[in-house]
């Protein structure tokens, strides 16, 4: 007997060829994504730890066949003690009602205690939800109502107008934390040197853009202040003044960020005091550095250097002092108000809302 391939059953996609076998290929995608589809529904819904989403106790029971009484309830009670996903909250903060939004969610009115200049803050906050959302605003609602009771504490870090809760603060910080900024304002050392000596040698006085801050030579030349622009001190010195626009964390749209060329004279001693907020580090290039010149800041002694940068947290009890000689001359620094680098991109938008400066 003779025997050909044409006499063997063969699946209909080999007879037919590639179309067949790409038509299989699709259903088998489409069966692996619905299957992918299945896995997906059962998992815990985010922040609700130990629950299931609706439909996936009757795919548990689906898969299992048929399941009766007990023996089924035992397999459901195993299924529900699912490791919860990791929320903004923690099952703590659940129970105890103490989330960053539960007052919010609750409808509980603002502390009734708080200070004017935080009910101000917190009706502009309202506003900015409003507008927008309440996504990414936790931290800075938990600040303002306990902003009071941090007023009240006796503590190293105890910013005045506005506390950022949980966000990670040492009295200096490193390099790595803006070091883009840091080198760029280091790079542009010597042209931002030239122009500072340009603008002292026409004196100091308010008919010159300066400001005196005190006696002993205290002094301040703004670029920026309170978030914004000097103009005319601006023109004056064109090429710092591109340079700070060059920086990426530089505050230049809210009260709380300054910049300027900042002097001490010999003997000048500023005592202890705190910042205004936490959300801002200082960074103070060193332009004109006598010996004998001291920063402490969370009772950690530095000293500037020329042509380096500092990133210090001002939030922190700080004291500043010259006492060289009278011949040394004055301590010079340029400072530029950078944000502090764990502030969300959504929270530095509300700040920029709340803090809107005073044109």
């Amino acid at each position: 007997m003779d025997w050909s391939i044409n006499t063997l059953p063969l699946p209909e996609y080999v007879e037919l060829g590639v179309h067949s076998l790409s038509g299989l290929l699709w259903t088998l995608l489409f069966l692996f994504l619905w299957h992918c589809y299945r896995i997906g529904s059962d998992l815990p819904v985010p922040g609700h730890a130990g629950k299931l989403k609706s439909g996936s106790r009757r795919s548990l029971i689906s898969r299992s066949g048929v399941c009766m009484g007990a023996k089924c309830r035992s397999k459901l009670s195993r299924s529900d003690h699912i490791a919860p996903f990791i929320s903004m909250e923690t099952a703590k903060d659940e129970e105890q009602g103490q989330g960053y939004l539960t007052p919010v969610l609750s409808h509980a009115s603002f502390p009734a205690q708080a200070s004017a200049e935080a009910k101000k803050l917190y009706a502009a906050l309202q506003e900015y939800a409003k507008r927008y959302s309440w996504v990414g605003m936790g931290r800075i609602h938990k600040g303002l109502r306990e902003q009071d009771r941090l007023n009240d504490l006796s503590t190293i870090q105890k910013p005045h107008l506005f506390f950022l809760p949980d966000v990670p603060s040492v009295p200096f910080f490193p390099r790595d934390a803006h070091r883009h900024d840091i080198e760029v304002l280091e790079a542009n050392y010597p042209v931002i040197l030239a122009e500072f000596q340009a603008v002292y040698q026409r004196g100091i006085d308010s008919k010159s853009g300066w400001t005196c801050l005190g006696p002993k030579s205290q002094a301040v030349f703004p670029l920026y202040s309170a978030g914004v622009c000097v103009a005319e001190n601006c023109r004056s010195c064109p090429s710092t003044y591109r340079t700070l626009l060059s920086l990426r964390t530089f505050i230049n749209s809210n009260s709380l960020g300054s910049a300027g060329f900042w002097l001490l004279g010999p003997g000048a001693v500023l005592g202890s005091s705190y910042g205004p907020t936490n959300t801002r580090l200082r960074c103070h290039l060193g332009l004109q550095t006598p010996p004998s010149c001291e920063l402490v800041v969370g009772g950690e002694p530095q000293c500037w250097s020329e042509g380096h940068c500092l990133l210090l947290d001002d939030s922190f009890l700080h004291t500043i002092s010259h006492k060289g000689s009278p011949e040394s001359g004055p301590r010079v620094i340029l400072n530029v108000d950078l944000w502090h680098p764990n502030v969300a991109a959504a929270e530095r938008q509300a700040l920029d809302f709340m803090f809107i400066p005073d044109v």
